[in-house]
């Protein structure tokens, strides 16, 4: 394999440049030339794309966001998108492509491995909703960061003897709730995994103020949402002012933390290994600290597990 392409695709995760930096190094490192894809599939179709060099990838890996920059493409998820695609590759003669995205990025990779087209997905998500790894590209940048800006916000909802409804990222994951709350001390953690009513949220606040305690703060996951609502109706029932703050899209941003570095690193170095060594259509992914490697449809196919038992200690201690 004499020439590869890497696209990131999605939503951006911080620790996505530290991956592309490791793939086009160990790229370079083996003799192939290396082509950046501009704006993830829709780069593909239309050609957008760059070399990059040693030194193209110099001081990004401190840098959140990526610098390929990323989007979402409709058009790729049907045939006439996926032939251009391909046609693109043919015509720069890409022989190989890495891919860092989510489980819709990971589609396209498997639909474009199928035509042809050798493709490794890494997964690139702060949600840490992909079910083969035990860890995403960016998910621990991502609740750094929510667990900072709780705490800035427990300042003033303690100087107020407030209620802190407060609505975390994951769309459909509560992994960075149950995680942030736990390290916040939150009151209480609404999970989409986790049956409840606000009268449960209700009920632990009550109870929490028999033992003197006169500020809270509740962690709400993004699927769940209605944080607005939430807080209303903890305010009306105990007389405690509450207040609802969505952290939103800042949880994606910012310089990621060591172990995404670190981890983005050694998961883009595996993916060219994966190349160079003739494999295709497979998603890398950690479990107990190893690297490993998955049939994009198998790793499609298996569903991700929650944090039962940290969710239990987080209610065991958080009063």
């Amino acid at each position: 394999m004499k020439k590869i392409g890497i696209l990131t695709s999605g939503g951006d995760a911080p620790g996505m440049n530290a991956a592309i930096r490791a793939v086009t190094r160990t790229a370079l490192k083996n003799g192939m030339t290396v082509m950046g894809v501009r704006r993830g599939y829709n780069g593909l179709i239309n050609g957008d794309m760059v070399a990059l060099e040693i030194r193209s990838v110099s001081d990004i890996i401190q840098r959140g966001g990526t610098i390929l920059y990323t989007a979402r493409c409709d058009e790729f998820r049907f045939e006439e998108g996926l032939q251009k695609a391909k046609a693109t590759c043919i015509r720069e003669g890409i022989e190989g492509l890495v891919v860092i995205g989510g489980d819709g990025s990971f589609r396209g990779a498997g639909d474009l491995s199928a035509r042809g087209i050798p493709c490794i997905a890494l997964p690139g998500t702060i949600d840490n909703d992909i079910a083969m790894t035990d860890y995403t590209i960016g998910y621990d940048t991502a609740m750094n960061t929510a667990m900072a800006l709780i705490d800035k916000l427990r300042d003033t909802t303690q100087s107020h003897d407030r209620c802190s409804v407060v609505e975390v990222m994951g769309r459909h994951a509560g992994h960075i709730a149950v995680n942030t709350g736990i390290a916040c001390g939150a009151t209480h953690i609404i999970a989409e995994e986790v049956p409840f009513t606000v009268d449960d949220v209700i009920e632990r606040i009550q109870s929490t103020q028999t033992t003197g305690k006169h500020h809270f703060i509740i962690v709400v996951s993004e699927g769940i949402g209605n944080s607005q609502e939430i807080a209303k109706k903890i305010e009306q029932a105990t007389g405690v002012e509450s207040r609802a703050t969505i952290l939103g899209h800042v949880q994606r941003g910012g310089a990621p933390t060591v172990r995404d570095r670190v981890v983005a690193s050694h998961m883009g170095h595996y993916a060219v290994e994966l190349l160079v060594n003739g494999y295709s259509n497979r998603v890398v992914g950690m479990r107990n600290g190893n690297m490993v490697d998955f049939d994009i449809k198998e790793a499609l196919a298996m569903k991700k597990s929650f944090e039962n038992d940290l969710y239990r200690i987080a209610m065991d201690i958080s009063f």
